[in-house]
């Protein structure tokens, strides 16, 4: 197992599991401006941990994760992340209010014939236009939000930034590009805010 630091956070790794990229980094860092101690953190589709664990090193937050596959389940564990093992949402009774909701989704556009067998395809496979598990989150999230809570959702360029922005609104939320990444050589990074309207 290797071991990484970053920002006060000694992170281990997995071969298995899909290492930090600038996607994490991203959103890791807009998690720490936006969170305030003592909130309730989720954290979906946890991978690594590496948000999670970089938030908690960073401000005093009362933080779970969920993550679907076994072995990025355990070694989120392994980063002193608590994380059930989950499909997203499917473990919290609707009305589990959270004041923040992160998450770093499946975002690529993927074919049939692209998709690679094992738990790795959970963590890249957005689907045929990238957004099948972004829309499924946005469509699900307010119901385990606080009435004034918040969303930080990573989106690339290749997954259609307006697109969600528009999905966002239409379910109540009050969007703003609160970090951006343009570094990437094949692509743009944003992580979008979005804030739950009365």
């Amino acid at each position: 197992m290797v071991t990484i630091t970053y920002r006060n956070a000694d992170i281990n790794l997995d071969e298995q599991v899909y290492d930090p990229a600038e996607d994490s980094y991203l959103l890791a860092d807009v998690a720490i401006d936006n969170a305030r101690s003592g909130i309730k953190v989720l954290e979906v589709g946890a991978g690594t941990g590496f948000v999670s664990a970089v938030l908690q090193s960073n401000v005093d937050v009362d933080l779970i994760a969920t993550e679907i596959s076994p072995l990025a389940a355990s070694c989120t564990r392994s980063n002193n992340v608590e994380v059930i093992r989950a499909d997203m949402f499917s473990c919290f009774r609707t009305g589990t209010a959270f004041d923040l909701i992160l998450f770093n989704p499946p975002y690529l556009p993927t074919a049939e014939d692209e998709k690679v067998p094992g738990w790795l395809n959970y963590a890249f496979d957005g689907g045929p236009d990238g957004r099948d598990a972004v829309n499924r989150f946005i469509d699900e999230v307010s119901k385990y939000l606080k009435s004034d809570g918040m969303i930080l959702i990573l989106i690339s360029s290749l997954t259609g930034i307006e697109q969600v922005k528009e999905r966002m609104e239409d379910h109540g939320f009050k969007v703003e590009t609160c970090g951006s990444d343009r570094d990437c050589f094949f692509e743009e990074l944003v992580v979008l805010k979005g804030i739950l309207q009365p």
